[in-house]
């Protein structure tokens, strides 16, 4: 007899919606963030990993957490910037993914997305708060990685309008200590 996060685990890898249902339903959703024993991994990493934006976005509204890492330190996020996994990002930031989220590395899905030189996934990533300047473990940013690349400059101007889009939002009254 296995368990019955067990159970449910293999019913999202098996694409069994009812028996994912019925799951949350009996339980009162306290299976939702089960992790595999192994890896570490719960549900939203299985479906990110199989690119289901659906999927994503049926579980975080029964209360998934997009922010629980696997054994490796890997959030659903990172598994959505590396695959290119657009719409995938797009629904878990929408379900309140950290946007600045390291791996074990000290890497951050901005990071990432520089590497992979993915213009649209950066300016969301951006748009939503990524810090360009969070330095990994090596001590590079996401900054850092841009003026290295042949393809840089097109990072770089992406990195200048995000910095003044932040400086017109920030130039209202300001109250409490300053810097």
């Amino acid at each position: 007899m296995f368990s019955d996060g067990y159970q449910f685990l293999k019913s999202v890898k098996d694409r069994e919606g009812d028996a994912v249902t019925n799951a949350l339903n009996e339980t009162n959703s306290a299976i939702i963030n089960t992790r595999d024993k192994v890896s570490g991994e719960t549900a939203v990493h299985i479906v990110t990993q199989r690119r289901d934006a659906l999927w994503i976005r049926f579980l975080t509204s029964r209360g998934a957490n997009p922010n629980i890492a696997d054994k490796d330190g890997v959030t659903p996020l990172m598994i959505a910037v590396n695959l290119g996994f657009f719409e995938g990002v797009e629904a878990l930031l929408e379900a309140g993914a950290m946007v600045d989220v390291t791996n074990s590395t000290g890497e951050t899905p901005l990071i990432s997305a520089v590497h992979r030189r993915e213009i649209p996934m950066i300016r969301l990533l951006l748009a939503k708060g990524a810090n360009p300047d969070r330095s990994d473990n090596s001590g590079r940013s996401a900054r850092n990685y841009a003026a290295l690349q042949t393809a840089g400059s097109r990072i770089l101007a992406e990195f200048e309008q995000a910095d003044k889009d932040r400086k017109q939002v920030s130039t209202g009254p300001s109250y409490g200590p300053s810097r």
